[in-house]
């Protein structure tokens, strides 16, 4: 296999891990949410923390440099329509996945408590879960874009 292969095969596959980790994230947290249980919240909510932090964390930071190394193996410029437009999508499914991360902490944490102590999950669980719900909706338009951006890199004009 060639470098720039390899390159194409690591970005792909980090796109996949970003994409099928986040819906496989979401389904869990909210079929767990579903049942009100705070013992089954606290257990699929410490299993999401760990999914986020060893799989969407490393892929976050692997897309960009793997990014980097195919466009530039290939040819392309940074400056291309496409690739600025898929890294300004990038940068904006960071900006919400940010907060979920700490939001799925405290989701966790909240849980915990309410099962440790043998109590329903609290109202605050229930705001924090309901602004986590929304931010997942903007960040996989996003990355669906960004998929649709690399499969199809339209010219686009942007300077």
């Amino acid at each position: 296999m060639d470098a720039e292969s390899l390159l194409r095969l690591l970005h792909v596959l980090g796109a996949a891990v970003l994409f099928g980790t986040g819906a496989g994230i979401a389904f869990f947290m909210v079929a767990a949410e579903k049942t009100r249980d705070a013992r089954l919240v606290a257990h699929v909510s410490n299993t999401v923390v760990v999914a986020d932090t060893l799989f969407t964390a490393t892929a976050v930071v692997l897309q960009p440099i793997t990014g980097y190394l195919l466009a530039r193996d290939v040819g392309w410029s940074l400056s291309e329509g496409w690739i600025v437009l898929s890294l300004a999508l990038y940068v904006l499914t960071g900006l919400f996945w940010l907060p979920v991360v700490r939001i799925q902490i405290r989701l966790r944490d909240l849980a915990r408590e309410a099962s440790a102590a043998g109590e329903p999950l609290p109202p605050a669980f229930d705001r924090l879960y309901r602004i986590w719900f929304a931010c997942g909706f903007p960040a996989f338009l996003a990355v669906i874009a960004i998929f649709w951006l690399m499969l199809t890199k339209p010219d686009i004009a942007l300077f």
